[in-house]
């Protein structure tokens, strides 16, 4: 199929990078339209919680029927329709008052953000596969470049222009609409490999290890997101002002490691920098834990972004080396166990904070990552680059 329809060439990773940016600005243009959906709908944070659920529900219920889609409609009509919907569902959860829509509607959201991260990395792995080097990690980077600009655009419009939110709303929409419109044309693949006649993506052998390296570099991610300035404010006493910085300096050291992340690669070799990169983070997990002054406190927090960055897109790069799934079920089957591991993540990290202490949640996200180290080190002997 793939040679049939020519060899993906600079267009098609030009358009995969833009898909990638629709995925992060998408998921950043929602985050401030939260606290406007429960003042709309004059709920409390408990319902709230239960309601933002239903994204991740969503997506859950997609991703491991998303690789199938992609064999059957190809990666192009596939992340064409999920981009446009995307956009339309972020301009209708700005203005939904209703609770028993906006149930559907959060559902929607979150099966076309699963089928847009799913199949999009379905593309990433043929193109980086066909082009012969090192991609992933700068694909991967351009999510995290749409989550900065989805972020900062907003406060822009509503801040300094003075915009209301769904005009700003509306703005973001457009551009995702019209990035993906533009993506489709030049140039997502109309194809996306082989499921071998089956439907439903359920990892096996090697992927299933794969799947947990996932889970535990998600769950980190999201543990980092939520109990970071939790932590800073509570056991190290920060100034609630504060309480964002240490996200916001492991977002930019996840991002910048990124960038750089397929030339590190190829000049390390892709074990040295997973295994050695996941030591880094245990690291600084034990700076933050133990860290007597800010400066190393803060260094902990670079150094779980810098060890972090391309675990994720790495492994997705092996899933196209492995000969135990087809690709457009293995990536499926990775994607849903890695969001596990966000959905998961933060409620265990509160519940053993409950019964114990914030430090002795971080010290275990510390043990996590030491176990995805073990575990990197067992796949890489048995996937053959």
């Amino acid at each position: 199929m793939i040679q049939e329809y020519g060899k993906p060439g600079l267009a098609e990773q030009h358009a995969t990078r833009a898909i990638f940016f629709v995925g992060g600005f998408g998921a950043a243009s929602w985050a401030p339209l939260v606290p406007l959906l429960k003042a709309r709908l004059g709920i409390a944070e408990d319902v709230l919680g239960m309601l933002l659920l239903c994204i991740g529900i969503g997506s859950l219920l997609t991703m491991p029927l998303s690789g199938a889609a992609a064999v059957r409609l190809g990666c192009r009509r596939v992340l064409t329709a999920a981009g446009l919907v995307y956009g339309a569902l972020l301009l209708a959860l700005c203005t939904v008052s209703s609770f028993q829509l906006a149930i559907p509607l959060l559902l929607i959201f979150g099966a076309t953000m699963g089928c847009i991260d799913v199949v999009v990395n379905i593309q990433a792995a043929i193109v980086e596969k066909a082009a012969g080097r090192r991609l992933m990690s700068g694909m991967h980077a351009l999510w995290s470049v749409g989550g900065f600009a989805g972020a900062g655009l907003f406060g822009i419009w509503v801040g300094t222009f003075s915009l209301t939110p769904l005009a700003s709303t509306g703005i973001a929409a457009a551009i995702m609409v019209l990035v993906t419109l533009a993506a489709s044309r030049h140039h997502l693949l109309p194809y996306g490999g082989d499921a071998g006649g089956k439907l439903l993506a359920l990892p096996k052998g090697i992927v299933t290890f794969v799947g947990i390296i996932a889970c535990i570099a998600f769950l980190v991610e999201g543990a980092i997101m939520d109990w970071g300035g939790v932590f800073l404010t509570t056991v190290r006493h920060f100034d609630m002002a504060l309480a964002g910085t240490g996200f916001t300096v492991f977002s930019a050291a996840m991002l910048t490691m990124r960038l750089l992340g397929d030339w590190t690669v190829q000049k390390l070799g892709q074990e040295r920098v997973v295994i050695g990169g996941s030591l880094l983070a245990v690291a600084g997990f034990l700076f933050i834990i133990f860290a007597p002054t800010v400066v190393l406190l803060y260094l902990g927090f670079f150094f779980i972004g810098v060890g972090c960055a391309n675990v994720v897109p790495v492994f997705f790069s092996l899933l196209g080396k492995q000969h135990v799934m087809p690709i457009s079920l293995a990536v499926p089957a990775v994607s849903t166990l890695g969001y596990l591991g966000i959905l998961m993540g933060p409620a265990a990290i509160g519940f053993i904070a409950h019964q114990t202490s914030l430090y002795a949640a971080f010290t275990l996200l510390a043990a996590l990552v030491l176990l995805q180290t073990v575990i990197a080190a067992y796949v890489y002997r048995h996937i053959v680059e």
